[in-house]
């Protein structure tokens, strides 16, 4: 809906439109030109940038996502990508100064109960029930205009006046969980998530994105996000014994090539994983970091609450 508003809007404006029949001309000539920009980019770019592609992560690349503002600006030091909660985080222009890129967290399929834009969410009729998993965290219609209107023009700017370089974006599992859990009542979810992270990439064309998981959108949103976090694929959190536990090969193999093959088609977009593990195992936790460098990633292995630095210590 979105992007059909944007570009009727870019024709009217335009010295070409003449009367309705002109502007329809320049939409279709927007269309062709848009087109022939992917058709030569997959045609010819494509190729010489895959023979420059590589499958194992850059040398010394590291990155670390951090919800508190407890831990010095000297224990991000190892770092070249962070991620932090935009309510409490350290210092932002110190680490800037070291060249650090720090993304904003934002979630787009839940809303918080402590969060700003809660009252405002729950008041506009966008939130549905509570995340049973999450107390006090609501799922969002990613389907309403007035969710993707909140998000462009209140809470992006509200993250990048903070001065973050850009999103990390979370909780795009839940359009594909609803629309599976009721098809008939949350029908539209996945396309409502998709055209949503489309819409911020239109409007936010330059700063970098990153979105956590969201596997069943991703074959749309490949040139819409700068990177791809994948969360708990070699290790999550057993719900009942709330301890660390390795994820079935074939799950895991599965993620892996979906996301070798995005590599394949966008060689230079980011592959990021996190897992969680006990700090204490050091031999457990290098064998998920040798694990997940092998096939591809970018790794940091953490505590699920992930208000510590964790550092790689290798036995």
């Amino acid at each position: 809906m979105a992007i059909k508003n944007i570009k009727i809007a870019w024709s009217r404006s335009s010295p070409c439109l003449q009367g309705l029949s002109q502007g329809i001309l320049c939409i279709n000539v927007y269309f062709w030109m848009d087109t022939m920009r992917h058709f030569l980019f997959r045609t010819f770019l494509l190729p010489i940038m895959a023979l420059f592609a590589t499958t194992t992560p850059a040398s010394g690349a590291s990155f670390v996502i951090y919800y508190s503002d407890q831990a010095p600006v000297t224990h991000f030091e190892p770092f070249d990508l962070i991620v932090f909660d935009t309510l409490y985080h350290p210092p932002l222009e110190r680490l800037k100064e070291r060249g650090k890129t720090i993304l904003g967290y934002l979630s787009l399929g839940e809303v918080e109960n402590h969060r700003h834009h809660f009252a405002d969410a729950k008041g506009q009729d966008l939130l549905f029930f509570e995340n049973e998993d999450w107390p006090g965290s609501f799922f969002v219609d990613c389907r309403n205009p007035l969710w993707t209107k909140m998000v462009i023009e209140i809470l992006i700017p509200d993250i990048l006046q903070q001065g973050f370089h850009g999103l990390f974006i979370d909780t795009m599992d839940n359009p594909g969980y609803l629309e599976d859990l009721d098809p008939k009542k949350y029908q539209g979810m996945r396309l409502g998530g998709i055209n949503l992270i489309k819409a911020i990439r239109r409007h936010y064309p330059d700063i970098p994105i990153m979105i956590n998981r969201g596997f069943d959108l991703l074959d749309h949103l490949i040139y819409d996000v700068d990177s791809i976090l994948a969360e708990s694929t070699r290790s999550t959190i057993d719900p009942k014994t709330q301890t660390a536990i390795l994820t079935p090969d074939a799950d895991y193999e599965a993620i892996t090539t979906q996301l070798r093959r995005y590599k394949e088609i966008r060689p230079h977009i980011g592959l990021y994983s996190i897992d969680y593990w006990d700090p204490a195992d050091l031999k457990g936790r290098a064998n998920i970091y040798r694990q997940q460098r092998e096939h591809g990633f970018i790794p940091y292995v953490a505590t699920q609450k992930l208000d510590q630095v964790i550092f790689e210590n290798k036995p």
